[in-house]
């Protein structure tokens, strides 16, 4: 862990505690919480005067980093980040790109740069301004630490510190501010943490959320490259009448489904779970929001999708919900009753924003404060890849 400012961490983290600790009057895009309990359209004219959150396409190109290294280049969430690259999202002098030595001499092409992937070693953040971590949470605890003590600045993709107190936990449209009180290291959320708070995030900021009920529909990209791989393979296999032999996953992939191939705790909740519960804590910056997750890993490609049911402090209805989602950044409102058509992965897949459809009244809550929702968001790009260069954009527009 050389090289690694501990000393300011461990300061920062008291004053931080503290920060978390007024979350019964702050918000965590650090906007202040009227204590009293108005209405829903007091509290929506009241909403226009707050931060304001830059769309995706408004942070469009904004940023500029001198010399980026993308350490786990050669990955699903990698090769991500290298296309939305190419994309123009985000201008770099220099690109490194990194690997353990089995993706070494990998060539990947970033618009006109045609770049090699080279094996992470001690000497590979030598004048590396910024670096995406996404090689998992062994490498980031080793590398991350290696990569700040040289002067980088880090956007960590894996678990290894989320929860750590003196590391931002960020998602930019819903708490872009804490971006800046980073020690070197900023952590992206998990994919099923994203994809449902940028939706949520906006009707909280409304109508305080006290309670999240969420069942997850997660593809294969989660578990990486080889997790997808072996679904278009089993899927083969079965179709044409062979065995199917599993190998990423504990169970066959192709035509089943199966709860989140995660250790399961002493709490009966597995650890895909436990993140999307103590991560969307962190980030809203509300300690005792009651949360309850169910995780499961369904037979599709590369996007997620989750069903939300929510309780909120006051009284909301249907339509006050898709006014709000209407005009929410990362957010496409996909609700068309009449032709039954809602979020779906593979309209999800490819594209930027979480698509949130079957907005209805919740008829087991009588006093009017369920809401029932469903969404759709592509987990390579903003579950993982995007998240994180949108967190880049931030640091450096």
């Amino acid at each position: 862990m050389a090289g690694w400012p501990m000393a300011s961490a461990v300061a920062e983290s008291s004053r931080r505690r503290n920060e978390v600790r007024r979350h019964s009057t702050d918000l965590a895009d650090g906007t202040k919480r009227d204590p009293g309990r108005q209405r829903i359209a007091r509290m929506k004219t009241r909403r226009t005067n707050r931060e304001t959150i830059l769309t995706p396409d408004q942070k469009r190109s904004n940023g500029f980093v001198r010399h980026l290294a993308v350490v786990g280049a050669t990955g699903a969430v990698g090769r991500e980040i290298c296309s939305i690259l190419a994309d123009g999202r985000l201008r770099a002098e220099k690109i490194s790109l990194f690997s353990s030595s089995r993706g070494a001499g990998t060539p990947i092409r970033i618009g006109d740069r045609q770049l090699v992937v080279r094996e992470l070693g001690d000497d590979s953040f030598d004048k590396v301004s910024h670096a995406i971590f996404s090689a998992g949470g062994e490498r980031s605890r080793k590398w991350a630490p290696f990569a700040v003590g040289a002067g980088a600045v880090v956007v960590d993709n894996s678990s290894a510190f989320r929860m750590d107190r003196s590391v931002p936990l960020v998602i930019p449209e819903v708490n872009p501010a804490t971006v800046s009180r980073h020690d070197g290291i900023i952590a992206n959320p998990n994919c099923s943490t994203i994809i449902m708070n940028v939706p949520v995030w906006p009707l909280h900021r409304v109508n305080p959320v006290r309670r999240i009920v969420v069942s997850t529909y997660q593809s294969a990209s989660g578990a990486g490259a080889a997790a997808m791989r072996e679904l278009e393979t089993q899927s083969a296999d079965h179709l044409a009448g062979r065995s199917v032999k599993p190998e990423v996953f504990p169970h066959p992939i192709a035509f089943n489904l199966f709860s989140h191939n995660t250790p399961i705790g002493d709490d009966g909740y597995n650890t895909e779970e436990r993140k999307m519960i103590d991560e969307t804590r962190k980030i809203f910056a509300v300690e005792t929001l009651a949360i309850s997750a169910t995780c499961v890993r369904v037979p599709v490609y590369r996007a997620h999708c989750e069903s939300i049911n929510l309780t909120f402090e006051n009284p909301i209805t249907a339509d006050e919900v898709r006014e709000i989602l209407a005009t929410a950044p990362g957010v496409k409102v996909v609700d068309d009753q009449a032709g039954n058509h809602f979020p779906m992965p593979i309209d999800a897949t490819g594209g930027d924003a979480v698509l949130v459809g079957r907005i209805r009244k919740d008829a087991s809550q009588p006093d009017g404060r369920g809401i029932e929702l469903f969404v759709s968001g592509d987990q390579l790009r903003k579950g993982a890849a995007l998240n994180a260069v949108q967190i880049l954009e931030l640091l450096t527009s």
